[in-house]
């Protein structure tokens, strides 16, 4: 029997050094908002460009998954990763008049490979013989949360140190970290993945109901955690006036941290994923209302970490719920449910940005901050807080009918 150690430890790692992607720039948007001009709606665009390619590279896979060789295409991987980090670090000396373009080129390519690693990472580990396949998933996931603590305590760090105008030479180190997966999968054996996508069965219309159901729920689920994901350090910078690397340690690390440990738990001891899922929805609302509506700082602040905790099942645990309720699925159902999470997760993040550069410049926010002692910047980002709760509201909604469609009990998922 084939030993497949070595290829779940290279998905591991490829996983956690694709934290880079995800955690890097929004460190970084501070920086190229005082250093280039760059506005918040624009870096809210950054962010639906890396999500919309993931997105196009996910629906390729969902129609096309045949065409592809997976051992060739996840070894490449990496290598994809690290010259988009290239080209990011790049960015002032290639394009020092037009930075913006070179920001997005660079999130382009490596979001291609980000795009590729949440197609064919989570089939890959599922079709590896395993007793416990739901926790070996929610461990797959939890090393991207411990991966975004990494990257966030090093970047802080070297920021700190040798200050944000040097953020290239920090993106050239993250771009040679990725590397290594390369060299690991190369020299790695591939399980045999399931990449069919056609269902003749008499039950194919009941399991497109349900995969529709689970598209929806990791749709806002991932809207939920990537709001906060992509926004905690300027919100916390900006609309709490913490320092930046105070703002990046509490806010960005330690929702990190509540995301991996969360996932970590799930991992080791996790169960009945609906009530987890409905947990989540419910903890990300109420997280979401506090951190908009709360005029005390510290408490803002506990909410927005919070977040972490309540999200941070909600993608992984979508996956776990198609997984038992469509047993044995193959790579375009992967790639559709990646769709789900990278549509989700690249409109929410971007709605955030026009909404705090459209309530900084509205009137009412003028009136507000005279009368709450208040910025309209943080007025405004306190509003994208508030948008924000709608996400997991409309995914407790779709739990409500996934537990009446499916029959699930209050006692098993």
């Amino acid at each position: 029997m084939q030993n497949y150690k070595r290829t779940k430890l290279s998905c591991y790692y490829s996983y956690l050094s694709m934290a880079s992607i995800f955690s890097l720039p929004p460190l970084l948007f501070v920086t190229f908002h005082e250093n280039y001009g760059v506005s918040y709606t624009l870096l809210g665009t950054l962010v639906a460009v890396n999500f919309c390619t993931q997105l196009i590279i996910d629906l390729i896979f969902t129609f096309f998954t045949k065409y592809f060789n997976i051992k060739k295409t996840v070894t490449v991987m990496p290598l994809i990763t690290s010259l988009g980090l290239l080209i990011y670090a790049l960015v002032p000396w290639l394009f020092p008049e037009y930075a913006y373009i070179g920001l997005v080129i660079g999130t382009f390519v490596f979001s291609i490979s980000a795009g590729l690693s949440e197609v064919l990472l989570s089939p890959v580990v599922a079709a590896i013989p395993s007793e416990t396949p739901d926790r070996d998933m929610s461990l797959l996931h939890s090393l991207y949360a411990w991966g975004v603590v990494t990257v966030v305590v090093i970047s802080t760090a070297f920021l700190k140190i040798f200050g944000t105008h040097n953020w290239m030479y920090l993106t050239l180190f993250w771009a040679v970290v990725p590397i290594v997966a390369f060299i690991l999968f190369s020299t790695s054996p591939m399980p045999e993945v399931n990449v069919s996508n056609s269902d003749n069965s008499k039950n194919a219309g009941k399991k497109q109901l349900v995969m529709t159901l689970c598209v929806l729920c990791i749709f806002f689920g991932s809207a939920a955690e990537n709001s906060m994901t992509n926004w905690i350090s300027s919100y916390i910078e900006n609309a709490l006036h913490l320092p930046k690397a105070l703002g990046d340690i509490l806010g960005m690390a330690s929702f990190a941290v509540c995301l991996g440990l969360t996932r970590t738990w799930y991992a080791k001891r996790g169960k009945n994923i609906y009530k987890v899922l409905m947990f989540g929805m419910s903890g990300a609302v109420i997280c979401y209302l506090i951190a908009g509506l709360s005029p005390i700082p510290a408490l803002s602040l506990i909410a927005c970490i919070i977040t972490g905790v309540c999200a941070s099942m909600l993608w992984p645990g979508s996956l776990i719920l198609m997984e038992e309720k469509l047993p044995h699925v193959g790579v375009a159902a992967y790639a559709l449910m990646a769709a789900g999470g990278d549509f989700g997760a690249s409109i929410a993040p971007q709605l955030l940005g026009i909404v705090v550069d459209k309530v900084e410049a509205a009137n009412f926010a003028l009136k507000l901050s005279e009368s709450l002692s208040l910025s309209t910047e943080q007025i405004g980002m306190k509003a994208g807080m508030l948008v924000a709760a709608i996400f997991p509201v409309f995914g407790i909604m779709v739990l409500l009918i996934i537990k009446k469609k499916l029959n699930i009990k209050n006692n098993k998922a």
